[in-house]
């Protein structure tokens, strides 16, 4: 009994500190003016994409140095790495075009034409497809990643929004507008699935955990809804703050941020597949509503504008 309850005061010490006390620890400067949205994180390469109106900026993600950038992206919204094929994508909304580019050098390889104003973008390694999902258009554009070809074009019936591979053969989108989940096979290129989000209204951003089968739902009614991504049940909900636009999930810490418009980070516990609970809710800056995780120093980055000027804040410890 002794032994037993070490490892369980052990765990539950271990669990506590990875949960505490997320605060901004740096700001990263970025030269001009504009709009930005989604920033990814690169784990292999040690790099930080960032969308920023007409140009994707990159970062060093260690040093937080300006390495690059890749321009003539207008409009742009997200970025899908593809490690394994040396290749990156860029969601052009202005353009209605993916911009292909080489992950190595930043040049540009190609551009694919996509649906109407092509937003939330992600790479599925288990098809080895890049899906752009249209805004302007109530679809998604499947590219194939190593020839740039298109494969096929999906009605999602809906507004979609942010996505999720899971790594088995599905992507999973919100349907903002209609309060749905759609469950796409990646390789028949067809929804499967539409699953209701309620009591969760306007499902806006997405994060899974692939090994228990979770998909976490930001929703502007200001709740996290937790789905089971075989059946579509959601589990329960717990409350983030208000215009929440981008969720991660550290499988290693077992908690999921959602980053919200009103200038906080909601972080939650998995205390089991099915169990959640609020850890601390931190402060960022008003409308630094886009994420991104880097698993492997946990640390949170977000965009943001402040006195006039772009920067990138740092999330950690």
């Amino acid at each position: 009994m002794r032994k037993v309850a070490a490892v369980s005061l052990f765990a539950f010490l271990v669990t506590s500190a990875l949960a505490a006390n997320y605060q901004i620890t740096k700001k990263i400067p970025i030269p001009g003016q504009g709009s930005w949205d989604y920033l990814s994180v690169d784990v292999e390469a040690r790099r930080l994409y960032v969308s920023h109106s007409t140009q994707v900026e990159v970062l060093d993600l260690d040093s937080g140095a300006i390495v690059g950038s890749i321009p003539k992206t207008p409009g742009v919204h997200g970025i899908a790495i593809a490690p394994e094929l040396g290749r990156g994508f860029v969601s052009n909304g202005q353009a209605s075009t993916v911009t292909i580019f080489d992950l190595k050098t930043l040049k540009p390889i190609a551009d694919v034409p996509t649906g109407q104003k092509p937003d939330a973008i992600i790479y599925d390694p288990d098809s080895s497809r890049v899906f752009a999902f249209n805004g302007g258009s109530n679809s998604a554009t499947a590219i194939d990643a190593a020839t740039g070809k298109v494969a096929g074009t999906i009605d999602l019936g809906g507004g979609p929004e942010f996505a999720a591979a899971d790594g088995r053969g599905f992507v999973f989108d919100n349907l903002e507008d209609e309060g749905l989940v759609v469950k796409i096979n990646s390789r028949d290129l067809k929804v499967e699935q539409r699953w209701p989000t309620a009591p969760c209204k306007a499902p806006s951003s997405m994060a899974i955990d692939r090994t228990n089968r979770r998909l976490f739902l930001g929703c502007r009614s200001k709740v996290m809804a937790v789905m089971n991504a075989d059946t579509g049940q959601v589990i329960t909900t717990v409350p983030i703050g208000d215009h929440v636009d981008a969720s991660a999930y550290d499988e290693e810490t077992k908690l999921i941020f959602n980053s919200n418009g009103e200038g906080t980070v909601t972080v939650i516990r998995q205390d089991s597949p099915d169990t959640y609970s609020v850890v601390e809710t931190v402060k960022t800056l008003p409308k630094a509503k886009t994420m991104a995780l880097d698993p492997k120093t946990h640390q949170l980055f977000l965009s943001a504008a402040e006195n006039g000027q772009f920067e990138v804040l740092v999330l950690g410890k």
